[in-house]
């Protein structure tokens, strides 16, 4: 898979350094998309957008569709050719949720300066499958299924608690210490000179990479749903769900299916504790009453001996 798309070039996804906790959550949204999203929360220059990026790249071949924060209705749910109109003839224009559903994946930047009536629409959709719309005395639904990623900077406002409830997984960008942040400038330096070289064998071994990566996942996919879960382990997911005080019962479903995916992009057999725990945090750090998106040791020890006994 090319690193470059309409001319744009893109550090290979397997190249990324750090931020394994933000891959993991596209990994497992990609592997089972019912998980209803991904929230990435982290300050400006933490390499949000060029991970969703060169993930949607590596994953789907193409960058994602992107949405701007004036986008109006028409523009997401799709509206009417203006001028057909004015000849008197209504004709359909795709919105950009149907661009989405074609290339795979829809990358809204700083979701919590969108509208909040848009992007209830959007997850609604995301986790219907359908998009509906009647107006002006006409009506359509269709089916669209893609992979939603919103990205936000906490410093510049938050997100109402229902709609932070409505994305599957959230994640915090990671603060890279002083080992990581070398190898991340070298990496950016060497992809930079890299691309002046013709038949550059560092470009050629990451898109091998990446394409290692891609078959993995896509593996995965046809595997996840005959993956059973068994009943220790539902069990466990309802008890650490009352233990960190989880608001509604969306996050442990979302758990559960995070978890099957774990399991299935590791090739496990059946649905372990370990696959449950792992994905707790990005399950449900958003969901708990007046939450700072932290999780720390202290919420890994109010859980930790419910995993001890199993």
């Amino acid at each position: 898979m090319s690193h470059a798309a309409g001319g744009v070039h893109i550090l290979p996804y397997s190249r990324v350094v750090g931020q394994d906790e933000l891959k993991l959550a596209l990994e497992l949204n990609h592997v089972v998309p019912r998980i209803g999203g991904v929230l990435m929360a982290g300050s400006r220059g933490t390499a949000k957008s060029t991970l969703v990026r060169a993930f949607a790249l590596m994953a789907h071949g193409e960058l994602p569709v992107t949405l701007p924060i004036n986008a109006t209705d028409d523009r997401v749910l799709g509206g009417w050719e203006l001028d057909a109109l004015i000849r008197g003839e209504a004709r359909p224009q795709q919105g950009l949720l149907e661009d989405a559903a074609l290339s795979g994946m829809l990358y809204i930047d700083e979701v919590n300066l969108l509208e909040d009536h848009l992007i209830n629409v959007i997850l609604d959709v995301v986790s219907t499958g359908v998009l509906s719309v009647q107006r002006e005395g006409l009506a359509t639904a269709k089916h669209l299924a893609f992979g939603l990623v919103g990205t936000m900077n906490p410093e510049e406002g938050g997100l109402r608690p229902q709609l932070l409830d409505r994305f599957g997984l959230m994640v915090a960008a990671e603060h890279l210490d002083v080992d990581a942040r070398q190898r991340l400038i070298r990496t950016v330096l060497d992809f930079e000179e890299e691309l002046a070289v013709a038949g550059s064998e560092w470009l050629a071994v990451a898109e091998r990479d990446d394409a290692a990566i891609r078959a993995r996942l896509e593996e995965a996919r046809q595997r996840v749903r005959h993956i059973p879960v068994p009943d220790t382990v539902v069990r466990l997911c309802a008890q650490a769900a009352e233990r960190m005080d989880a608001v509604g019962q969306r996050g442990e479903i979302v758990a559960t299916l995070a978890a099957r995916a774990l399991a299935a992009r590791e090739g496990a057999d059946l649905v372990e504790p370990r696959h449950l725990q792992r994905v707790l945090p990005m399950a449900l750090r958003h969901r708990r009453p007046e939450s700072s998106f932290e999780w720390g040791f202290e919420d890994e020890d109010r859980v930790k001996d419910l995993f001890e006994t199993v």
